[in-house]
């Protein structure tokens, strides 16, 4: 059997307001704060990790906190992140709390043949609610405002935005071993959009590829999605990845340890950041998982600077 990604592991954007990004994600999206820890390349930043109630791989929505502008819009980027719930019927309840609440939506409607609902945070966040027809678990988290039958359940499928589908159809293809299964016209009015899925994971494992050549090329800042990462169940699997990269020479960051998971970094032709991640050992190897997010973590490496890294940073509170 050739090697397998097993769907969407997280997908990290950017913010320019870690408080009300917080308050957002858990309060509005009824999330869990799995961790807050900081960017190991920037310490001056926080992470942000938000999931379910047992932060499960392929639930993970991360935040780098930049003191950056606003993103400019355009193609050469991952253009929507979506997020799956359990039925129509929550895809409609979110509906009418967007309405409350005044969070900027659209319209229910079917896309894909997925009763969905797009819509965004503050920043201009692009997301897409989609009914997963209860394919996937859910693991509620007890202390989320959102009733658990409405929890979102996790990530996927996930839309980027390309000029030119030809060079990157052939890295998801014979590279990641993904399979074109079916393409739908883009939502927004603007190209094709081409799906690929990894395996039987329905929409938690369906990369969706929009071309779009009229549009300008994005500029990333704050409501942009710097990358998305897949999940490779595990260690050996990740190793396998690499060689394979290696075998295309197709240029990588060779593995990184991020403690909570192991890391491969690459750019697909278009320029847009993938990452594949191991599933384990996860969010509960620092901390117990009663309490997870509830104060600072740090990986091995920087707790020396703790005292350092707490004074520069703003409060959450």
């Amino acid at each position: 059997m050739s090697l397998q990604l097993t769907g969407i592991h997280h997908l990290t954007a950017i913010t320019a307001n870690a408080l009300e990004n917080l308050r957002f994600y858990t309060k509005t999206l009824g999330l869990r704060l799995v961790k807050k820890t900081v960017n190991e390349d920037d310490t001056s930043a926080y992470h942000l990790f938000y999931a379910d109630g047992q932060a499960t791989p392929g639930t993970d929505l991360t935040f780098f906190d930049w003191p950056v502008g606003p993103e400019g819009r355009g193609t050469h980027s991952i253009a929507r992140t979506g997020l799956r719930v359990g039925s129509a019927e929550t895809v409609r309840w979110w509906k009418r709390r967007f309405d409350e609440l005044k969070v900027t939506s659209g319209n229910v409607g079917e896309i894909d043949g997925r009763v969905s609902l797009d819509f965004e945070d503050g920043e201009g966040q692009r997301f897409r609610l989609v009914d997963d027809g209860g394919l996937q678990p859910s693991h509620p988290w007890e202390k989320s405002p959102i009733p658990a039958g409405h929890q979102i359940k996790g990530l996927g499928p996930i839309t980027i935005s390309v000029p030119n589908i030809a060079n990157t159809a052939l890295v998801l293809t014979h590279v990641m071993n993904m399979t074109e299964v079916r393409s739908y016209p883009s939502p927004d009015g603007v190209g094709e959009v081409h799906v690929f899925s990894m395996g039987e994971g329905g929409p938690a494992a369906e990369l969706h590829v929009a071309v779009q050549p009229g549009l300008p090329i994005a500029r990333q800042g704050a409501g942009a999605v710097h990358h998305v990462a897949f999940r490779a169940p595990d260690l050996d699997t990740l190793h396998q990845w690499t060689e394979r990269l290696n075998d295309f020479r197709l240029p990588s960051s060779g593995e990184v340890e991020r403690f909570y998971f192991r890391s491969l970094y690459f750019r697909e032709p278009n320029g847009i950041l993938f990452e594949i991640a191991t599933d384990g050992p996860g969010f509960a190897v620092d901390e117990p998982m009663e309490t997870l997010g509830e104060s600072l973590s740090l990986p091995p490496f920087l707790e020396p600077r703790r005292a350092q890294i707490e004074a520069r940073l703003k409060p959450l509170e």
